[in-house]
């Protein structure tokens, strides 16, 4: 058993609309952070996971998540499936997720495409 404070999460701000705090454990099978994102982000192309997947639980706000091919609308209380390599980006108003990764996620298989 392991426990991560909230006063230890690590905050990452990956643009000026998306605040992340991550909460990476020993085990590298998963892991997890809330994001706050106010606004389109990334501001232009898409995002993806080249290895990991990503389950994303809405605890507040609303928006739309944009796929190469679709377009999913939102809310609080919603949960969101999205596959490594599919491209995504949100856009919202505000928006408080929690996402939950698996294997771990690490900054070099993130990818910003256009």
């Amino acid at each position: 058993m392991q426990i991560i404070k909230g006063q230890n999460a690590v905050e990452d701000i990956n643009s000026d609309k998306c605040k992340v705090f991550g909460y990476s454990f020993e085990e590298k099978d998963m892991d997890t952070c809330i994001a706050v994102i106010t606004g389109r982000y990334p501001d232009s192309g898409y995002c993806k996971n080249v290895v990991c997947k990503e389950l994303i639980y809405i605890l507040g706000g609303s928006g739309k998540l944009y796929f190469e091919d679709k377009v999913v609308e939102f809310s609080e209380g919603d949960a969101v499936w999205i596959s490594a390599n599919e491209k995504y980006y949100w856009d919202t108003h505000y928006c408080k997720a929690s996402i939950t990764s698996s294997p771990a996620w690490y900054k070099e298989q993130y990818e910003m495409v256009k």
